[in-house]
C-alpha cells in the first residue's frame, strides 16, 4: 500500500482485547504501511492515559475527543488504524469508518477476551467486580454496531497473530510489501 492521492485505510474494530492493536500493527508491517492506534493518538494529545482521562473527565468527554480523532484519522494517509473498543458507539464514527476505510471487525467472544484480559488493569471499563459480566454486556451492546460498521468480520478464536493477519490479507486481497531491492 503506497501513499498516493487515493489513500487506502484499513480500520480494526472490536471489543477491548480482541487484538486490534496487536493484529493491526502486524498487518501494517506485512503490507508496508503506517500503523496508527487511535487510543495512543488520544493519549499523546491529552498528556495522560485514557484511564486517567476517563476517571477525571468522564466517558462523554472521552467520546467527544475520540470522535474528533477518528474523524481526523479516517481522512488522513494510508494506514492500518486500530480504534478503541467503544469507537462504534458514536454514529459519526461508524459513518466515517464505513465510508472512509475498509473496516475489519475482529470478532471475539466475551469469554475469549476475558481469558486474554483478566490481569489487565489499564482498561477503565473492565475495572468492575465482575469483568466477564461487563464484557458480556459490552458485547451485547456493541456486536451489532461492529457488524453495522464492518466490511469484513474475522473470527479471532485462538489462532496466532500471524494466522489472523494472513486471514485478513486473504479476505481483503492484499499482498505483502516486497522488501526494497538493494
Amino acid at each position: 500500500m503506497n501513499s498516493n492521492s487515493n489513500p487506502q485505510r484499513i480500520a480494526c474494530v472490536g471489543l477491548p482485547g480482541s487484538g486490534k492493536t496487536t493484529v493491526g500493527r502486524q498487518l501494517a508491517r506485512r503490507i508496508g504501511c503506517r500503523f496508527i492506534d487511535s487510543d495512543h493518538v488520544m493519549e499523546n494529545r491529552i498528556g495522560a492515559s485514557i484511564r486517567e482521562f476517563f476517571e477525571r473527565e468522564g466517558e462523554p468527554a472521552f467520546r467527544d475527543l475520540e470522535e474528533a480523532v477518528i474523524d481526523e484519522l479516517t481522512q488522513g494517509e494510508s494506514c492500518v488504524l486500530s480504534t478503541g473498543g467503544g469507537a462504534v458507539l458514536r454514529p459519526a464514527n461508524r459513518q466515517h469508518l464505513l465510508a472512509r476505510t475498509t473496516t475489519v471487525y475482529l470478532h471475539s467472544a466475551p469469554e475469549e477476551v476475558f481469558r486474554r484480559l483478566r490481569h489487565d488493569q489499564s482498561r477503565p471499563l473492565l475495572q468492575v467486580a465482575d469483568p466477564l459480566a461487563r464484557l458480556k454486556e459490552l458485547y451485547a451492546a456493541r456486536d451489532p454496531l461492529y457488524r453495522e460498521t464492518a466490511h469484513h468480520v474475522i473470527e479471532t478464536g485462538r489462532p496466532s497473530v500471524a494466522s489472523l493477519v494472513s486471514a485478513i490479507m486473504l479476505e481483503l486481497k492484499l499482498e505483502a510489501c516486497e522488501p526494497p531491492r538493494p
